[in-house]
Formats: C-alpha cells, structure tokens, sequence
C-alpha cells in the first residue's frame, strides 16, 4: 500500500487508469469519435480540402475517399510546412518537427502542434498512471527517476521551425512538476557531449540511494549508462565525496559552475559507494540502487536482445514499457511492468490494421482496431494529431490478446527492414529469436550483431557479424556458425525452403572489442541522433560495417570461397 505522502499519486493514477479501463470498453466508438473530431479540426486545411474532409461523415467513407499513404507522399506537404507555409497538414501552427533515428532509412521531419502535443502528453500521463499502480501493487513505490537524454536542438528549418529527437521536443516542453521527478537538476541534461552529460546526471543520481527509476528510450542506451557508471565509478565517487565536477569533461563552463553549486559534498554516501566498488569490483546500478522499482525502457522488437543482459545489472528489477511510441505517433500503453504487449492507445490516434494478405497491394484493405485477431501480424496505418492521415509507416505488430475491446499489441519489425539473399525475406524479427537461442545454448554474451551479404558471391551468403562481450568466450565458432543455420531453418520457414538450393550456406565473422561502439559513432557523426540509435540487425548495406576489424571468419567445411 502507498505511504500517507504518495497516497495522492496514487489516488490520481486508480483514476486515471479506471477512466481508460472503461474507454477501451467501447473502443470502436472512441475510435470513430476521434476520427471524427480530427477530421473537422482539419476540414479546412490544403489537405482537408483536397480530400473533402468537410463531408465526410463515417468511418467507412474516410477510408473509402482517401488513400493509404507512406511518407514519400507527405514529404511535398511536410516541406512546404518547413518552408513557413501554414495550414496544410494541420490547421494549428507547427511549432517543433519530430526527426525520425535514420538508422533504418532516410531521416523524416514530423509536424509538432501544440494540440499534438497535448495528447501525446496524455498518453505520457496514462501510461505514468499504469506504471504507478503495478509498480505498487507489487509494493515498488514510484520515485526519483534517472534520465540521461540530450534537450540540445539539432536545427531550425528554413522557416525557423526548431526541430530534434522527440525526445528532446518533450523534455523541452515538459513542464515544472514533471522536471522535479528527475533525481538530477534539468540542467544536467544540457551537456552536448555524451560522456559529460551521463557522467553529471550519475553524478547528481549517486547522492540518493533510494533511486527509483531508471529511464532510458531503449535497452541499449540503459546498458550504455551503465558502462559509463562502471567504467568512470572512482571518479564518480571521488567528485560525490568533494562536491566537484571533474575537470576533465568536456562541459561548458558556465554550465559546469551553475551544476556545481547544487551538488553538495556527500561523503558519507561517497564511503558507502567506495565499500560497494571494493567489495563487488565494480559498481552496477543495483548495487549502488537496490530499492530500484522498475527500469522504463522500450520493450519488444529488437529489445529483447540486449534486455537478456539486465539481469547482470539490474537484478530482478522490472522493466516498464511505457509508451509505445515513434516520431509520427504514439501506438501502445503499458499496463504492467514486465510486459511486452501494450494496450493500443485508442484515445490519441486512429488506427487501421493491414493484414498479410493485402501487403503487396497499393491499395490494400483494412481492419479496425476491434476487428483484428489476436495471433495475427499487421502492418499499421495512423490518423493523427501530426498531420497524418492513412499514413503506412511500415511497423508489423503482433496481436496478443485483448484489453477490454481494445487490442494488445507488441512491436515485431519495421517492414522494409528485410534481408534476402535469394528472395526469403528475413526480418530483425527471426534472426533477434535465433540469436538469443545462441546466446543461452552457448553460455556466451553478445555485445551486439549485425547480418549483412557477402559481396563475393551471387545470391550472396549471409554474414553473421558478432562482437562478444567483454570476457566471453566463443568455444566453438563452427558449431555456433551451423546452430545458426539450423535454428532460423527451424523458425523461418521460407529460409529453410530457399537454404536447400538457393541461399548459400552462412559465414561467421567475429568482430573486434569496440567495433560496435566504432559503428555507433559513425551513426552518430552522420546524423543519427544518440538518444534515438537503433543499430540494426540486419542490413543489406553490403557496406554498413566496413572498416570494422573481423578477427576471425569461419564458414561451412563445404564452402568454397
């Protein structure tokens, strides 16, 4: 039960959660009113107008009038709203653009609206409300939370609209009771360079052993963090106990004076943090935290692959979903802690489901959201506050059951991320599955992988690019290179059919120490955001991993190069 001072939150989220509990209920009537209401907000934009938003009066006359889209259609559209035109896409004013990771395709600015911007911050608020209550009725109160992304801007359109990460938009826009759940000032987040700004907000973290929360938009970037803590914990602890702010980072100095003088000296917590590092030999964020309630990182997809390390770090520690979100929309709500599935979020956006059998149509038939079938994968299509309508971005989800009439949905892949040698198209999907097989199979930890194509040959083999972990261990290379081909045979059944006499057999790369880190830089320095990296695991970019060392290449006894 919460305390007499949490009890309000607590109070508030029961609220807020029945209030949803009971929408999802009606969930095909909440969905046709928020389409509704978006359309004759919109009637009178160049694109309302274009497609007769103002007669529109039904779902099935919406879908029957206009199109699907993909972003290609928007971009003329987006660029004009960049440019300083108004009342395109939306009829409020534009005020931030959302820039989309790039890691899997070109990078995509989307309108920001002060109305979108309000329901996405409902959703934020829901979703906070669902993680309070499981958190606590498995007695792990909501606190402090830790959170390390970036607030700097990465520029201004020709129009002067600012534009980022979103998460930069929301955290810049987040407002004065929001700021003070950080357990570091906001300042901290200031810092451009990645080493200071981690280093500061651990800094201010360290102070308070009874942390809560640990935030990070995906696994990677929480395990990232906790490379930093470990790596830098003498100086952490030496600078706690002194009250300073190591000279050595890279930090403005005004900023660095400012962080300063709210960072007390903390010697007693330093001499509780120093016994730790003695007697552990390192310092994780469960140790220097145990009363941890939950880590709030992305869930499914390509985050169950580095969520298999957590443990190593976070012990038993939950990990909260929370927002099931991209740049263009927000498409799930987490109702619990350690759950994948996410309830999707009928109050912010209008959803449509492409089932397998329409994909390659141009103009492919859709299901509503209580019309979808749990088991079944969809390609989904939004209608939103950001100025899209019908808009494909080309997420599969999975269907796993249903809350109240409302579906439950995890995220599998984005389609277009595929890999064919011949024509068996491959997802993240399959080879995230097998790659944790391995791992457990093989007693091994993967700092991270990658499959590409060979360029030597036609059709092409697959390289299983790998980086082990510090201080593991690959045995067996040959074995572990023919239980990979063994195992996506087993889950992937178009692979097994085309292995016969189509798709050569697979080699194995082993990667030096750091190459990923190196391949994370390069993403970084051409664009990528650091906060939204996602390294993909597959490419058929036969030059995605050049100039990355390769210490050992093994292939199959038959294989003749």
């Amino acid at each position: 039960m919460p305390s007499i001072q949490e009890l309000p939150i607590a109070l508030v989220a029961q609220f807020i959660t029945r209030r949803f509990n009971q929408k999802t209920k009606n969930t095909a009537s909440i969905q046709k009113q928020f389409l509704l209401s978006l359309l004759r907000d919109h009637q009178n934009t160049a694109f309302g107008r274009e497609y007769g938003f103002a007669d529109i009066t039904t779902v099935d006359e919406f879908r029957e009038r206009v199109p699907i889209f993909n972003y290609s259609d928007f971009r003329p559209y987006i660029e004009q709203i960049a440019n300083g035109e108004s009342n395109i896409l939306t009829a409020d004013r534009v005020t931030y653009m959302n820039m989309t990771s790039g890691t899997t395709g070109k990078q995509k600015l989307i309108p920001v609206t002060q109305q979108a911007h309000k329901i996405r911050s409902q959703a934020n608020l829901t979703t906070f409300c669902f993680g309070v209550k499981s958190a606590w009725e498995q007695g792990r109160p909501f606190g402090r939370m830790l959170l390390t992304s970036s607030v700097q801007l990465l520029g201004h359109t020709p129009a002067g609209i600012p534009y980022g990460p979103i998460s930069v938009g929301d955290l810049r826009s987040s407002n004065w009771l929001s700021k003070q759940l950080f357990a570091h000032p906001f300042q901290a987040l200031q810092p451009k360079d990645s080493l200071a700004r981690h280093y500061v907000c651990l800094l201010f973290a360290l102070k308070n052993r009874n942390l809560r929360v640990i935030g990070a938009n995906f696994p990677v970037l929480a395990l990232r963090l906790c490379h930093y803590l470990e790596n830098h914990a003498e100086a952490l602890i030496a600078d706690l106990e002194q009250g300073a702010i190591a000279h050595w980072l890279n930090i403005d100095p005004d900023l660095k004076a400012t962080l300063e003088q709210k960072l007390s000296p903390a010697p007693k917590r330093a001499q509780q943090l120093r016994q730790l590092l003695e007697k552990h030999q390192r310092l994780t964020p469960i140790l220097a935290w145990p009363n941890l309630s939950c880590v709030v990182t992305a869930r499914g997809g390509t985050s169950d692959f580095y969520l298999q390390r957590f443990p190593e770090y976070f012990g038993d520690t939950p990990v909260f979903g929370g927002i099931y979100s991209s740049a263009e929309a927000v498409f799930g709500i987490t109702p619990q802690l350690n759950q994948d599935s996410s309830i999707v979020a009928i109050e912010t956006t209008f959803f449509e489901f492409i089932p397998p059998s329409e994909w390659e149509k141009e103009q492919p038939k859709t299901l509503l959201a209580h019309e979808v079938a749990v088991g079944e994968r969809y390609r989904i299509v939004v209608s939103n506050y950001n100025g899209f309508y019908r808009y494909d971005l080309g997420d599969v989800v999975e269907v796993m059951g249903f809350y109240g009439n409302a579906p439950l949905i995890v995220f599998r892949y984005r389609r277009g991320g595929l890999l064919s040698s011949s024509t068996e198209k491959t997802t993240e999907f399959h080879a995230m599955q097998v790659m944790q097989q391995l791992q457990q199979e093989f007693q091994i930890a993967l700092e991270n992988f990658c499959i590409t194509l060979a360029d030597d040959k036609t059709p092409p083999p697959y390289l299983v690019n790998i980086e082990l972990s510090a201080g593991s261990t690959l045995n067996d290379p040959q074995q572990f290179l023919e239980t990979f081909d063994q195992r996506l045979k087993t889950i992937h059944a178009s692979y097994e059919f085309k292995r016969r006499d189509q798709v050569p057999p697979p080699r194995l790369r082993i990667l030096a120490e750091g190459s990923f880190a190196k391949l994370q830089q390069r993403l970084i320095q051409n664009g990528t955001p650091e906060h939204h990296l996602k390294c993909p695991h597959i490419s058929e970019d036969r030059n995605f991993l050049a100039d990355l060392p390769v210490q050992q290449e093994v292939c199959f006894p038959n294989d003749k190069n």
